[in-house]
C-alpha cells in the first residue's frame, strides 16, 4: 500500500501498488494543474477527506481538489462501469515517483 496526501493533510490517498506509469497530459485541465496522473481501479483507491470537484465540457469526468490547500488530488469518470480513474501521484513522496516512468498524452488533441 502507498499512502499520499494533499498539502494539508485534510485529503488521503491510499493505493494498492504503484501504478506502472504515470501520464503527464497536455489538455486544457491538466496542463494548468501539472499533474502526473496514475490510472488504478477505483475499488484499488481509497480517498477519504471532504473534496472539491470540478466538471467542464460534457461533463464526463470529476477533478477533485482539496478545500483547503487546493492541491488537485484525482479525477474520477461520470460512468461508474468506467473502471478507471486518475490519481495524481504527486501527492506521493518523490521517491515513490521516481521509480515510474512518465509517458506523455496528447490530451489536447481529443
Amino acid at each position: 500500500m502507498l499512502h499520499g496526501s494533499c498539502h494539508c493533510s485534510a485529503i488521503t490517498l491510499t493505493v494498492a501498488h504503484a501504478p506502472e506509469t504515470v501520464s503527464e497530459c497536455n489538455c486544457s485541465i491538466c496542463r494548468r494543474i501539472a499533474a502526473l496522473w496514475g490510472y488504478f481501479d477505483p475499488a484499488d483507491v481509497t480517498v477519504d477527506g471532504d473534496a472539491g470537484g470540478y466538471q467542464w465540457g460534457d461533463r464526463s469526468l470529476t477533478v477533485w481538489h482539496c478545500k483547503s490547500c487546493g492541491c488537485t488530488t484525482h479525477w474520477t469518470a461520470a460512468d461508474h462501469h468506467y473502471g478507471r480513474m486518475g490519481v495524481n501521484m504527486r501527492m506521493f513522496a518523490p521517491s515513490v515517483l521516481a521509480a515510474i516512468p512518465v509517458e506523455f498524452t496528447d490530451g489536447a488533441s481529443f
